[in-house]
This record gives structure tokens, C-alpha cells and sequence, in this order.
């Protein structure tokens, strides 16, 4: 293959044996494309046409009833990336705005995303040769020695070593697999926590309003049975009604007064959760707030078809970069069984001034192979715990994506229902103001007594409440739905792994040493 004329004589072969073995590391070398351990693959979705056993109304509504909108499921389009907008409410788009560029959990999720990518980054340096220079300086004095006079003399040394540990079974390349694996699952946790953090500060800002619906209402009742008991004491006082009928009255008025500081406290802690979500301090709250007659319940929902939704949500990303992970740690764990090969060689001189001076170098080359020959089975079994890790994880992502669809269905069953609850739920409110309006006025003709009239009153309250409870539900199922579906994050064109996470002083002041990294 090579012409031995051509080289310089070599009086004890030095050159011919290492000649032959750096023929046999090159042909190594360009074997060493092989990987160990299996290639991932992404799992497949499952094999589904639909999310719900049953057939899914296309349409949904309740017609003559405030927030009864229609709404139709469209099989196939895409989610809007900020979803949110659809409820025409400019005040939640400001809150949603401020919790993404202000919640400390964004900002932890972005820096641990560039973190995975930095380690990526330096596994893929182990691909590479490592060279290290070094230099070296000496002051020595030799003895006096008979005729021999003592003498001053510097020692210089400069050398250059590289050291190359050969991938020859794809170790190094499954280690950088494994750390890209965990990139993507940073990248995607990133993405759940935006999507949770969307839809947890819209879903608090319409519980917000939901409460406060609800207090408002029950402060009107409160002032209909003051008046209500304001004339009966009257007719009491000049004789007209019994005292059991003022008694009835004042527990009306008193039950009713009780479930007030109940709802006022679920709204002051629903408050706090909103200002959490928003970054903020509770004292820190200005009081923006939404009401449900200012939203607009989007007319089309999307809805993904099976297939696709493996690939939309988040967790499931997560779950399948995780698997990505194990996979290739078995891969690495395999090659850390087989041979390892190093190659170094290093080059020198006296002096750094001479490094390329011929009378002055000194070099060398080695190669070196090493194969554990016992370690108490530690490298074996470490193998069989990544396989056992890969079949944990993949169990684990199979669960996941049985959640994911469970998510969905539940959704939309709950978009489906919600409409006919709150149809149901006003028709309830009607006949409950009628059956009030017709005791009051039997009451007045004597044709029935006052505990009936009370009976009503409750009656009338808990309809109103379970009301404007049916109208919020519609709008948080509708959040649900979109969060079950993935937020569409696929579509949104600015990145939420931004250079640096901006973080707003107003809010948390960090430390001095945080803010010059």
C-alpha cells in the first residue's frame, strides 16, 4: 500500500511498528461512525379518530340567555397562539402580558433551558482533540567541584500535548444525544410553563369576576329582603301580621347575610392567586378585575385532530424528550463496556524561542486501549438500570398521552354541558322569580303563610348564584380546552426563550450579584 523506499532508513524499526499501529488506529478511526446502544425513534401516536366515544355536537348554545353564545367545534384548524385575545377583553390580555414578562417561573424555566443548551455545548467538546500547552522556567546553581567553579544556569522547557480519546463505539456522540434530549425537555417544560401560566391567570381573572358576579347579586337580595322585612315589621306594628312572620323574615335575611363573608373571602384569596400569578405581592394589587358581561365567548374552537396532538402538547413533548434521554443513556452505558482508546502525543523544546529549531525538539506519540476486565459486575448492571430507566420512561409517556386525551374529552363534554346547564340554570332563575312574585302575592291575600314566601326567597337566591356560576363555567371550560389542546405554541412567531429573561424591577428587587451575571 505504501512504498518503504520512500522513507528514511530506520535502524531499529521504531518507525515501521509505529507506522503499522497508527495504520490500524486510522482504520479504526474510520470504522468508529458506529453508535451503540439503540437509535430513538419517536413512539407513535395511537390509533384514534376521535376523543370521544360518542358523536360530538358540532354546536353548542343557549339560546335567549346572556353568555348563551353559540359555539362550534371545527375539526382540524389550528390553535391561535395567544387564544386569549378571542374573549375580547382588553384587561386580560394586559394581566396575561404582565405574568409572561414577569413570573419568576418563566424566567427559571428560560434560564434552565440555556443551562441544557450550554451543556450540549460542552459535551460536544469531547468530539474534539484536547490540547494543552505548558511552559516552564528553572534557576539552578551547580556546586563548586575541585577546579570546577560553581555556575548559574535557567532551565527552559515548552511543550504542547494533545490527547484524543477515539469515540470508537459512539459514546461520547450518545452522551450528546442524551444532553440534547434534555435541551428539548427544558424547551418544552418552558412551554408548559407558559401555557399554565396563561391559562391560569386568565381562568383566576374570570373566577375573579364569577365572585364578584356572585357577591353583587347576593348584596341585591340582601337589599330586597331588608325592604321585604322593613314591611313586615310595619305590618306587624299596627297589628296586621303574627311576630312568627317577622321571625321568618329575620332568618331569611340572616341566612342570606351569612353566605356573603364566604363569597368575599373565596374573591380576596382568588385575588391574591391572581396577583401571584401576575408576579406580584397581595398588597401589590390595583384592583384590575373583568366582568362577565364585557366577555365574548369565541364563536369557532378549535379542535385537533388525534394524530396531531402528540405533537401539540407540551408534557407530551416532555415525556417523549425523556424518553429520547434514556434511550441514548443506554447507548452510552453499553459503550462504557467495550474497549476505550486514547490517543496523545506531545512536542517540546528546550526553550520556547526554539520550539521549531530540529536540534531541539523532542516528541512522542502513544496510543493506549483499555477494557475493564472485573468490577464487580458495575458496568453491567449500570446498563441493565438505563433499560429499566427506558422502560420506566416509556410506560410514563404512554400514561401521559392517555392523560392528554383524557383532557381533551373532558373539555369538550364540559363545553357541551355547560350550555345546557346554564339554559337550565336560567330557566331555573325565571321560575324561581315567578314562584317568589306569586307567594308574595298570595301572601298578601292570606292564601298562604310566610315561611312559604321565605322558602321562596331562598329559592330565588341560590338560582341567581347558581346562574352566574353556569355563565363563568362556559368561559373557564373554554380555557381548559384551549390549554388541553396545547396553547398552540407551534404558531406563536416571537420566542419565549429569549437572550436574557426580562423580569420587571417594579415587582422583586433580586439580589445585586444576580443582576450583574
Amino acid at each position: 500500500m505504501f512504498n518503504k523506499k520512500s522513507y528514511a532508513p530506520d535502524v531499529d524499526g521504531s518507525s515501521q511498528v509505529l507506522w503499522s499501529r497508527w495504520t490500524i488506529l486510522l482504520t479504526l478511526i474510520t470504522l468508529s461512525g458506529c453508535t451503540a446502544g439503540p437509535d430513538f425513534q419517536s413512539p407513535d401516536g395511537p390509533d384514534a379518530s376521535g376523543y370521544t366515544k360518542e358523536s360530538l355536537v358540532k354546536t353548542v348554545d343557549a339560546k335567549g340567555v346572556s353568555n348563551g353564545q353559540a359555539q362550534r367545534f371545527t375539526m382540524g384548524s389550528d390553535v391561535n397562539p395567544a387564544w386569549w385575545t378571542l374573549f375580547q377583553s382588553k384587561q386580560i390580555n394586559a394581566l396575561v402580558e404582565e405574568a409572561i414578562h414577569n413570573h419568576p417561573d418563566v424566567a427559571a424555566a428560560q434560564y434552565a433551558l440555556r443551562s441544557a443548551r450550554e451543556t450540549v455545548l460542552a459535551d460536544q467538546g469531547g468530539l474534539f482533540p484536547t490540547v494543552t500547552a505548558s511552559e516552564s522556567s528553572e534557576r539552578e546553581r551547580s556546586a563548586a567541584s575541585g577546579a570546577t567553579k560553581a555556575s548559574l544556569f535557567t532551565l527552559h522547557n515548552a511543550t504542547v500535548s494533545v490527547s484524543y480519546n477515539l469515540d470508537m463505539w459512539g459514546g461520547t456522540r450518545r452522551t450528546i444525544e442524551a444532553a440534547q434530549a434534555q435541551a428539548d425537555y427544558q424547551r418544552f417544560q418552558l412551554e408548559a410553563t407558559y401555557l399554565s401560566l396563561t391559562a391560569n391567570v386568565v381562568t383566576a381573572a374570570m373566577n375573579d369576576a364569577s365572585l364578584n358576579a356572585q357577591i353583587q347579586a347576593t348584596q341585591d337580595i340582601i337589599r330586597l329582603q331588608r325592604d321585604q322585612l322593613a314591611r313586615i315589621q310595619q305590618q306587624f306594628n299596627v297589628g296586621a301580621v303574627p311576630a312568627s312572620d317577622v321571625l321568618s323574615q329575620q332568618s331569611t335575611l340572616a341566612t342570606t347575610e351569612a353566605s356573603l363573608p364566604s363569597l368575599q373571602k373565596q374573591r380576596a384569596q382568588q385575588r391574591n392567586e391572581l396577583m401571584a400569578y401576575l408576579g406580584r405581592l397581595p398588597s401589590q394589587d390595583n384592583g384590575e378585575s373583568v366582568s362577565l358581561s364585557d366577555l365574548h365567548l369565541p364563536r369557532d374552537l378549535p379542535l385537533s385532530l388525534p394524530s396531531s396532538l402528540v405533537r401539540q402538547r407540551p408534557d407530551i413533548r416532555e415525556a417523549e424528550a425523556t424518553l429520547h434521554n434514556a434511550t441514548a443513556s443506554v447507548g452510552v452505558a453499553i459503550a462504557n463496556m467495550l474497549p476505550q482508546i486514547t490517543l496523545s502525543g506531545s512536542y517540546g523544546a528546550s526553550a520556547p524561542a526554539k520550539l521549531f529549531s530540529a536540534n531541539t525538539i523532542a516528541w512522542s506519540v502513544a496510543d493506549s486501549v483499555s477494557q475493564t476486565i472485573f468490577d464487580g459486575n458495575k458496568l453491567y448492571h449500570t446498563k441493565e438500570a438505563s433499560v429499566a430507566t427506558f422502560r420506566q420512561d416509556l410506560s410514563k409517556y404512554k400514561s401521559t398521552v392517555i392523560s392528554a386525551f383524557q383532557n381533551v374529552a373532558d373539555s369538550l363534554r364540559a363545553i357541551e354541558y355547560d350550555a345546557k346547564a346554564l339554559q337550565a340554570q336560567a330557566k331555573a332563575e325565571k321560575a324561581s322569580s315567578a314562584s317568589l312574585t306569586m307567594a308574595q302575592e298570595q301572601y298578601k291575600i292570606g292564601a298562604v303563610d310566610y315561611p312559604t314566601v321565605s322558602t321562596a326567597q331562598q329559592s330565588y337566591q341560590n338560582a341567581v348564584i347558581s346562574r352566574v356560576k353556569a355563565q363563568a363555567t362556559r368561559y373557564t371550560d373554554t380555557v381548559a380546552l384551549y390549554q388541553a389542546l396545547g396553547g398552540g405554541w407551534w404558531n406563536r412567531q416571537d420566542e419565549t426563550d429569549q437572550s436574557r429573561p426580562r423580569v420587571s424591577p417594579g415587582h422583586f428587587a433580586g439580589p445585586e450579584v444576580a443582576a450583574k451575571l
